[in-house]
């Protein structure tokens, strides 16, 4: 990390067994932390043996309420979060769950932006209208959460190439970056085709005009 950026430190750790609606079962360690920049509570949770290899796979997964517990399938936050999860406890490494809904606008500005997308505009577009920025994520206090926990070199499990420019920016050393699966549903496809346009997210999409509706 940059000299500027202050070190967080350790506060708790614990276990903590998970089991997803599917089925799947993984133990993990929750890990919180005093000193992260934000004052969010960010947690990370290190699943598998993040030291059986020199570049462990960390996903930084930004909290989606809708997605992540109540199954929306406006995104693809749900099932991104669930494949993370077996995929870094197959290899070893960390997902950090970062306290940034609606990529950093919070809940009810997020379903502010829900009813702007009814009308007509993209997620991106969405925000814009409410005076808000596209993407308001920093990945600082990932940065220092990654550095307390002894990661310096690490794969990235995204597609969203923001994440590794950010982190590489802190003083990290991105190996490289490794993308999701792509999981679409009919209520998602145009988010989904948002992302690529606006920000250049690695998602291998039909094109637009063969989407119904």
């Amino acid at each position: 990390m940059t000299t500027s950026t202050p070190a967080a430190a350790v506060r708790t750790r614990v276990r903590i067994p998970l089991r997803f609606p599917d089925g799947f079962e993984v133990a993990t360690e929750a890990i919180t932390f005093h000193g992260l920049v934000d004052g969010a509570e960010h947690v990370a949770l290190v699943l598998g043996d993040p030291t059986a290899t020199p570049t462990p796979l960390v996903r930084l997964h930004s909290e989606c309420l809708t997605g992540d517990v109540f199954g929306s399938a406006r995104c693809d936050c749900g099932p991104q979060l669930r494949e993370a999860t077996e995929r870094i406890a197959a290899t070893g490494g960390v997902l950090l769950y970062l306290r940034q809904e609606g990529r950093g606008i919070g809940l009810y500005n997020k379903l502010d932006a829900y009813a702007l997308q009814d009308a007509g505009l993209d997620t991106y577009e969405a925000n814009l209208a409410l005076g808000l920025p596209e993407d308001a994520r920093d990945y600082t206090a990932a940065a220092q959460m990654l550095s307390a926990l002894g990661i310096a070199e690490l794969d990235l499990l995204t597609n969203n190439p923001d994440k590794a420019q950010q982190l590489r920016a802190l003083g990290l050393s991105v190996s490289r970056s490794v993308p999701t699966g792509v999981h679409t549903n009919p209520s998602n496809l145009r988010y989904l085709h948002a992302k690529v346009q606006h920000t250049h997210h690695t998602i291998d999409l039909a094109p637009v005009a063969s989407l119904v509706g």
